[in-house]
Parts: structure tokens; sequence; C-alpha cells
């Protein structure tokens, strides 16, 4: 497999600042949830760079994005290095250091897991680029999941996830506490926290990529969206790792994938069509995907967040 001249020829351009050229191409044909290209690319001074190409107009919108985010936060610790950019206005290309001598997830132990949570730590604290989309605004729309289920429940409940008297019996509860969800802060986000978009340096540190998500809210969101990943690879249960996530966070997250689920969408991917959800949406939502037990890796997320909200949420409620 080789690079198209005009990959070739972006990958050149967005190297120009290093003083080197490519000499050596080959492509990365794991990980990854959208058309781009990539490619671990060899240099003439012996270093070798990721570089990821755009396909279509929506990869080349999320790679502006990414690359934003990417050279306004330049140098912190919980991303790679950012090497260069080239942008043709149609397929740009985004140059970044090469980790595939990290270590990449699962397994996941003790040190891992306070490894990310330091990382999430980290990048809460670093003020937010101006500009950047907030959680509030709720521009992916995660509140209205519950909203669509009720809707039209069939695609849902087509998953087997649950019985239409289970649905009947708590859907409120679960409306109630989506639409409390504490979506704003002044945090920066990563916004996309999942094993494949995490990995770890030699020094055990961990490393967040895929920076297209990037908003500004409630520091509790990064953690909350992953935790159910990490539980469904072999992981602690969520409320061991966080005990005080809120759990509304956790009705809205659930509501969002079983939507976009029975819709056979990826949550994160509005150009995937219909019957994907097999396997790629699981993989965008819960982790690093395996096609033969998917909906089981999707349902057991959404009963441990359906647990969680409902023990909260059947407490008694304070008076207002």
């Amino acid at each position: 497999m080789e690079p198209t001249p005009q990959e070739a020829a972006g990958v050149a351009r967005a190297l120009r600042s290093s003083r080197t050229v490519p000499v050596g191409w080959e492509p990365v044909t794991t990980g990854g949830h959208t058309p781009a290209r990539r490619w671990v690319v060899r240099l003439a001074d012996g270093r070798s760079v990721f570089a990821k190409i755009a396909t279509d107009e929506l990869t080349a919108s999320w790679l502006r994005e990414e690359h934003v985010a990417y050279s306004v936060l330049r140098g912190s610790v919980f991303m790679p290095a950012y090497v260069g950019w080239y942008d043709d206005g149609s397929r740009p290309v985004l140059i970044l250091d090469d980790l595939s001598d990290a270590v990449w997830p699962p397994p996941w132990d003790d040190a891992r897991i306070d490894a990310v949570l330091a990382c999430l730590d980290s990048v809460a604290a670093t003020p937010p680029p101006a500009g950047l989309p907030r959680a509030d605004d709720d521009h992916l729309e995660l509140r209205e999941g519950w909203d669509e289920v009720e809707r039209a429940p069939t695609p849902f409940l087509a998953l087997g996830l649950c019985s239409p008297e289970w649905l009947r019996t708590h859907l409120a509860t679960l409306l109630e506490a989506a639409h409390a969800a504490p979506l704003s802060g002044e945090a920066l986000l990563h916004f996309d926290v999942r094993s494949d978009n995490v990995c770890f340096r030699a020094d055990g540190s961990a490393v967040l990529v895929d920076w297209n998500w990037t908003s500004i809210g409630n520091p509790e969101i990064d953690a909350a969206f992953w935790l159910p990943s990490l539980e469904s690879e072999g992981g602690p249960q969520p409320d061991a790792v966080l005990p005080e996530v809120s759990p509304e966070l956790a009705a809205c997250w659930a509501g969002y994938l079983g939507l976009a689920c029975g819709q056979g969408a990826d949550p994160l991917c509005a150009a995937c069509p219909r019957g994907s959800a097999s396997t790629d949406t699981v993989g965008l939502a819960v982790g690093r995907s395996a096609p033969r037990d998917p909906m089981d890796r999707l349902g057991r997320l959404l009963h441990l967040q359906h647990a969680a909200t409902l023990r909260s949420w059947s407490r008694p409620r304070p008076q207002t």
C-alpha cells in the first residue's frame, strides 16, 4: 500500500519546517473510527512521525479542529508532540509524534488507571483555548437520548437490553436524570476518552490522542464517560474508581449511546451507515471493539449506568 501523490505531497509540505523529507511509508490499519488515512512515515533524518490525512469534507473539518487543539495546546504533557500541518483546502494533513512504541490498553491495572486519572486532572487544570464549544450548550444533544427513545422505543428495545415493561417503569426516572446532568463548567475536556484514544509512555504516564471533540465543561465528564468502557475491558466498576461521579452524567451518556446503537449510527460519526452499530458504535462508545461481543459490552455499560442512576434517584429527594 502506497500513499497517493496528493497524500505524499501534503505530508512533504507539512514537514517543511522540520527540514526533512519522507523516505518510507507504513499504513496504520488498526484502531481509528473515521475514514481518515493514517501513516507512520520514516524521515530522512532517522525519525518517524504519525500522519493523519483527511479523505472527505467531514474528516477534513475534524482534522482542522484537531489541529487547533494541538497547535494551541502545544507542549502539553497529556498529548503527542505536534510536528506539522498543511491544508490544501480539501485534504489537510496533521503530523504528530509517532507513538508506535507506546503501550495501548487493555489490559488495565491500578497503575494505568491512576495514570489516566492523573492525565485527566492535568487536562482539566489547563486553561482552555478561547472559542471552544461548551458542553452545556449540548452541541451533541447528549441529554436528548432518552427523549428520542421515548418517542420511538422500538429500535432501542430491538437491542434486547431490557424489556418493554422495564423501559416503561424506569424511563421517567432516566429522562429526569439525563436532563439534570451537570454538563456546565470551565474545565478543558477531551470529550472522547476511551481505550483506543489512550496510551502509555515508557515512564507510565498517559497520553490522550484524537483531540477533535475538545470542549469546555464539567471536569467530571471525561472520567464519567470513560469509566464504563474501563469496566467493559476487565477493569473495576465505575463507582469503585470514582464513587462521587454524578449518576446523572451516567444516565445522560447511557441514553445517548442507547439511542445511537438503536438507530444503527455511530454516536460520534454521523456519516456511518445504519447497521454499523454491531461493531463500530460500541467501539467508539466503550473502547476497543470486539466484533464477537459488542452487544454484551453495550449491555453491561447500560446495565451499570442504569443501576447507578436508579440507586441515586430512588433516594428521597429534598423539596424545593
